[in-house]
């Protein structure tokens, strides 16, 4: 990936004439006095030019080593959790259930719940997982334990053995999506982050083409060793990520400070320009349970998750049930997955053109302001129209277009906003898992075709909680921020250490949130 935006985070006052000036020159200020230039970190010897490119190799280094695999592993998560849908209309419906009588409505609607509801409970946990026993262990085991889980469940034969197989897929699934996030967040800065979080989202889009092309193909093997087509899907798409996860071991990077892939000067490196980016915790942190208690107090972890379910329930409705939607427009099973490939090609690259635009601008609430819409306009279309399957499908773009590039722009404000390495990590666990325990929602809205309910209830989350709660976050930082430039939380700092004022995190006055 092409790296965006990789500078220096060089002090604010080293302009013009002064970037050359060593480190701790004494400089007069006007009215008298003096300001001490800040310590330029391990490359404080070179020019300013030397650093620039210094800095650029660096970050170039990061997004080639750390991005593409990770993407791979989301693209492999996001497929394995919602093949489901494919695996339906290609004969799981009949091929499951007592006395050979199929799955009903609502047992086959019970197996997506199931899935959310403990993918939910566990994702808080599995960011303190992923810091206490590195990610290069961590992600690895959990990739092997979900696909195995996804094998098996190509060999079930009755509706609990789906159910329990769907569970345990949540619990070894929980911790992909919110712990790449987190990681991602330790090595980048808060306006480079936005990025690299919308290319690694955008697996879930490529995932969703892939699965359609691949449910195609696979759907021929129909009976080939007694199994069904959805069987196989369930199988090679297991036997796939059990490989993958077992080459992670060597892949799969570990954290700043302990990166191997890194010189000792490079890890100082990426440590300095957090530090530069008003992220103090870059380095080591101890665990400690006021980190924790700090995330629950802290009103955007709140309104963080009112955002993240409009959009996280939008999501899982339209990739498990756009396989119905689009068969239910009058075409085959075949045809319906190859038909749901361009919707998801269309939603990949705004999601990164969003992302780079979120971080250019600094605006991220504006782009969730403005591209949510495009998503609400696409269901309401499906809702009014009825006999119309060229402007349905072209909804269905519209839809998909105004939930992805919105799931990654969110995580990414609310990381951006959020100091301190564990905070964010139980943040960002508990926004997403919330988000992820509305898709029992999801799992439950499309009872019956052609679906009326089912977009109702989709265009009020998206409506209420993703465009309504993204304003009123927009609006209570720009209310802050205005606070913090005018010094009137600067009584904060009031008898505090700068130890103490260290680990205060986004509470520190000086700390801008982004808008």
């Amino acid at each position: 990936m092409d790296h965006l935006r990789p500078f220096h985070r060089l002090p604010s006052v080293l302009t013009g004439d002064d970037k050359n000036l060593p480190t701790g020159t004494i400089e007069e200020m006007e009215g008298g006095g003096a300001q001490v230039l800040p310590d330029l970190g391990p490359d404080a010897d070179l020019s300013y030019d030397e650093r620039v490119v210094i800095d650029k190799r660096l970050v170039w280094k990061l997004d080639r080593t750390l991005i593409p695999w990770l993407c791979l592993l989301y693209l492999m998560a996001f497929l394995d959790r919602t093949n489901i849908g494919n695996a339906k209309i290609s004969g799981l419906i009949n091929g499951l259930g007592s006395n050979g009588k199929g799955l009903s409505t609502g047992q086959y609607n019970a197996a997506l719940s199931i899935f959310f509801v403990s993918y939910a409970i566990f994702e808080p946990l599995t960011n303190v997982m992923l810091k206490r026993f590195s990610p290069r262990r961590f992600i690895p085991v959990i990739m092997i334990f979900w696909g195995t889980i996804m094998t098996c469940m190509g060999f079930v034969k009755t509706w609990p053995g789906l159910m329990a197989a769907r569970w345990f897929l949540g619990i070894a699934e929980a911790g992909l999506f919110p712990g790449v996030n987190y990681y991602l967040s330790c090595w980048y800065c808060r306006d480079e982050f936005g990025i690299r979080a919308a290319v690694f989202f955008s697996a879930a889009a490529v995932a969703g083409s892939f699965g359609g092309l691949l449910a195609a193909a696979i759907g021929e093997m129909n009976k080939i060793g007694g199994f069904g087509g959805w069987a196989w899907i369930f199988i090679l798409e297991g036997l796939l990520t059990i490989i993958i996860g077992f080459v992670s071991f060597s892949v799969v990077q570990n954290f700043p400070d302990e990166a191997d892939f890194l010189s000792e000067q490079d890890r100082a490196r990426v440590i300095y320009r957090l530090k530069m980016d008003k992220q103090a915790s870059a380095g080591h942190e101890d665990f400690s349970t006021s980190y924790v208690t700090a995330a629950f107090k802290d009103y955007k972890m709140w309104l963080g998750a009112i955002m993240y379910m409009g959009a996280d329930m939008s999501l899982y409705a339209f990739a498990l049930f756009l396989p119905s939607i689009v068969k239910d427009m009058g075409f085959t099973s075949n045809k319906a997955q190859l038909l749901t490939v361009a919707p998801y090609a269309a939603a990949a690259p705004l999601t990164i053109a969003v992302g780079y635009v979120a971080d250019r601008s600094g605006q991220r609430g504006l782009c969730n302001l403005c591209i949510a819409p495009i998503g609400i306009i696409g269901f309401v279309i499906l809702l009014c129209v009825d006999r119309n399957p060229g402007v349905k499908y072209f909804a269905c773009f519209l839809s998909a277009m105004g939930i992805y590039p919105c799931i990654s722009n969110t995580i990414s404000w609310i990381s951006n906003n959020i100091e301190g390495v564990y905070k964010r990590g139980v943040v960002l666990g508990f926004v997403i898992g919330w988000g992820n325990l509305n898709g029992i929602v999801s799992s439950n809205i499309f009872q019956q075709e052609p679906y009326k309910a089912g977009y109702t209830v989709l265009i009020i989350y998206m409506t209420v909680f993703l465009w309504g709660g993204s304003f009123a976050m927009r609006l209570l930082l720009s209310r802050e921020n205005n606070l913090r430039r005018k010094g009137g939380r600067d009584y904060w700092l009031r008898g505090k250490t700068e130890e103490d004022i260290s680990k205060m995190g986004d509470r520190r006055p000086d700390f801008i949130y982004t808008l």
